[in-house]
This record gives structure tokens, sequence and C-alpha cells, in this order.
């Protein structure tokens, strides 16, 4: 789960909290004022029905008594209503509710008040006595239905777009916050990402906006660190290509000393000098090689681009990789081939490809494959070999200059640990990736990808 949801969830959780408490406290603070109010409404109600019905039963008889509670048993808060003579036997009376009411006429009977009963789970019972013309009592009962808690959102028909309302406005609120307070951190990630894919000019402090708390000072801390490291690697490279240059001359002057001493030697001292043109050669070809890379890096020469048909382009490879090949046993096949037209370098690819295929060469056991097709709009090149592969933590180190394999560190397999390093970099000057596997059943896959501008392959 990313941080963004995780705020989000948060601050929803809290809001939803919040909520819920200011309920819970409006219930239980305002239930007993409710209680209170409806007690008097019910003491005060009940007299006036006493009284009216009084009146009424008196001018009108027991037809217009009859009326008179019909129409106050149409109210949503009256369940039942009726008279009740001292011996508390009325038609109207249910049956379940003799005892109560009985209790109750009793009560008022005895009394000038009205008599409620609120204890009892079917309703609320009130009775109030009357004396009638005669000095006849009677005593008008009536049963409450009890009253529930006011909803906290109201009881009008708009209570649910109320409480919809509510959660939408939460929700906005909450996505609000979170993306102020990820959207930061994320462009953090994406600038530190950027940074450690090579990208030495990634600032962030510009994106964060302006802000003055402790991610905006996060944001400079990274831009300072991120000017300190493209310092330190383009010093770095730049001491490398000083020093390779320098290099150049006394190496050339080693050469012709070295020649002028072969022809001066003797049989038993040209074993050594044999030896050390072939330590001089080396180191030239190492040079070269660390210029060749540095220029890559700093792209400080024009590429210049043409169509290459990158099918024919590995056939010549492979042609000419097969010829050294057999020297050694070993052999390179072509698997695969589409015609694939690219504009690029044609020298950048095939010093990519080539270096890629002598490194599968020097470690496979006799074959090294190469298969060209399409897949997504890229081109792809892909060079397996039958070696030992390479363990899957020294995978990412692949393309580091001078990086060599555990296995490999004492130099018999030749090579200085740049071929692959320029391959990365050219490749990579034509916006394509280059990537390394180990192949189930042994030996190294290594894919070049190539952005791929025609939809319709043709097998060669």
């Amino acid at each position: 789960m990313n941080l963004f949801v995780k705020i989000f969830l948060w601050f929803l959780a809290a809001i939803a909290l919040m909520v819920g408490v200011v309920i819970f406290l409006t219930w239980t603070t305002q239930a007993e004022p409710v209680v209170q109010r409806w007690h008097v409404s019910v003491v005060n109600q009940t007299n006036i029905f006493a009284a009216t019905a009084k009146q009424i039963l008196e001018n009108e008889g027991d037809k217009g008594l009859e009326s008179f509670l019909h129409t106050i048993q149409q109210a949503d808060t009256i369940d039942q209503a009726g008279i009740v003579d001292q011996n508390a036997d009325s038609p109207l009376l249910e049956t379940g509710n003799r005892e109560i009411l009985r209790d109750l006429v009793v009560k008022s009977l005895n009394s000038e008040i009205v008599e409620v009963d609120f204890n009892q789970p079917e309703g609320i019972f009130a009775a109030r006595s009357f004396n009638i013309t005669g000095g006849e009592k009677r005593v008008m009962f009536v049963k409450w239905n009890r009253s529930a808690p006011t909803p906290f959102f109201g009881e009008a028909r708009y209570r649910y777009m109320r409480l919809l309302g509510l959660i939408v406005t939460a929700i906005i609120v909450c996505y609000v916050f979170a993306l102020y307070l990820s959207s930061p951190i994320v462009k953090l990630s994406e600038a530190a990402k950027r940074l450690a894919a090579g990208d030495l000019e990634t600032r962030v402090a510009t994106d964060i906006g302006n802000r003055s708390d402790e991610i905006a000072k996060l944001a400079r801390d990274f831009d300072e660190m991120a000017e300190r490291i493209e310092a330190l690697i383009n010093s770095q490279k730049r001491l490398t290509r000083d020093v390779s240059h320098e290099l150049r001359s006394p190496l050339a002057r080693l050469n012709v000393a070295l020649e002028l001493a072969k022809h001066k030697s003797n049989a038993e001292s040209q074993v050594l000098l044999d030896r050390i043109e072939r330590e001089a050669h080396q180191l030239n070809e190492m040079i070269s090689q660390i210029l060749h890379l540095s220029r890559l890096e700093s792209q400080s020469e024009t590429i210049e681009r043409r169509p290459i048909n990158v099918g024919k382009m590995v056939e010549k490879i492979v042609s000419d990789a097969n010829f050294e090949a057999k020297s050694e046993d070993k052999k390179v096949l072509i698997r695969e081939n589409v015609e694939a037209e690219f504009h690029g370098n044609a020298n950048l690819l095939r010093s990519a490809v080539e270096n890629v295929l002598r490194n599968g060469l020097r470690y496979t056991s006799e074959t090294v494959e190469v298969f060209v097709a399409r897949a997504k709009a890229e081109i792809i090149i892909k060079i397996r070999d039958y070696g030992k592969g390479v363990p899957e933590e020294e995978l990412e180190y692949l393309f580091k200059p001078f990086y060599r394999v555990s296995q490999a560190r004492e130099r018999k397999s030749g090579g200085v640990g740049l071929g692959l390093a320029i391959a990365e970099q050219a490749v990579q000057s034509h916006k394509g990736r280059i990537t390394a596997q180990n192949a189930q059943d042994g030996g190294l896959i290594v894919e070049i990808r190539l952005p791929d501008s025609d939809a319709h392959p043709r097998t060669i």
C-alpha cells in the first residue's frame, strides 16, 4: 500500500471517528432533557384531553366523546385513548393493558394529578380523573407511543442526501490533504530514481513549490546532494579522460622504443620484448576504450544518424565473430532474424552488438546464439551464451565500467571490463535499453531493445 492511500485512509478514519464521537455525545447529553420534555408534554396533553373529554361528555354525550377519542387517536404519537369508569372497564381498552390501566385508574381516582407509567415496553401510559355532572368520576387514559431518538441527520426526506454530502465532503477533504502531503514525496522518489539511472542533472526543489516545511527542506537537501554527486562523478570522468590522454604520448614513445629494442635484441631477450609488446598493446586498447566510453558518457560527439538494416548488420557481425571463434572451436549461430530498419549510428550499434557478442564468446562453452525480432514497437537483439551464467546479485553491475564477475577477476578470460559499459552507453544514446538475465538451463541472455517505427516485419 503506497503512502497516498495510507494517508487518505487515516484521514478518512479520523473524520469517521470524530463524526461517531459527535453523534454519541449528542445523543447521550440530550437524552435526559428529551425525556424530561416528553414527560412534561405527556402530562400537559393528558390534562387537556381530560378537560376536553369532560366538556364534550357533558354537552354532546357518548357519541360526541367517541368522535373526540377517534380524532385524537389519529395522531402519530398516540396509540390508544379512552374513557374508563371506576372499575377500569371500557370496550376501548385493550385486553393486554387492563392490569396496567387498572393500577393507573386506582392511582388517578385517589389523586387530582396525571398519573404516568414510563416503565412499560408497550408504550407510555397516562391517566387523569375528572368529575362529571352527578359527582360520578371518569378517568381519561392515553397510551403514547415511545418517542424514538431524533436521527442525527434529521427526519426530512433529504436525510440521506445530507449523509451522502458529509461522506463526499470527507472524501474530498481527505483526498486533498493526502495529495498535499504525498505528492512531494512521490516527486522526490521519482527524482531519486532518475538520479540513480544516471541523470545527474536531476533537481526537485522547484517541483515541490513554495513550501516551507520539512519536506521542502528535504528537497533542498536532495538537490545539494545531487549537485555534489554530479560534481564528483564529472570530476572522476574528467580525471580518467585526462589521464588516458596523457598516457597516450608515453605509450607511443614506448612502442617506438620497443621496436628499436627488438631490432637490436638477441633471441634470449626477444621473448621478454614480445611480452612487453603484448602488455603495451593491451594498455593501448584499454586507453582507447576508456576514451571511447568517456566520449559516449559526456555526449561530446555529434552522433550522425542514418537508416540501418539491423538484420544485415547483425549478419555481418556474426559472420566476422564466427570466423574468429573457429580458432577456439566455438561458433556463433543466428536463430532468428527479421529485416528491421532503424535510424541511428551504425558504428555505435555495431560496437554495442560486437562487445556483447565477444563477451558471450569469452564465456560460452561452445555456442553463442543470436536472435533479431520485433515486439511491441521495439527491435530486439538477443544474444545468448551457454556459459556458467552470472550470480543473480551481480547482474545489475554487469554494465558498470571495469566491473568483473567474481569468478573472472583473475583476467584469465581476458578483457578489462569496459565492453558491456560501452555497449550500454551506445544503446542509451539511441534511446534504447540493454538488460541481462540468466537462462533457466544455464548461460547468460543479453537483450538490446531499440525503438522501432516499422510495423511490418519480414523474415529474412
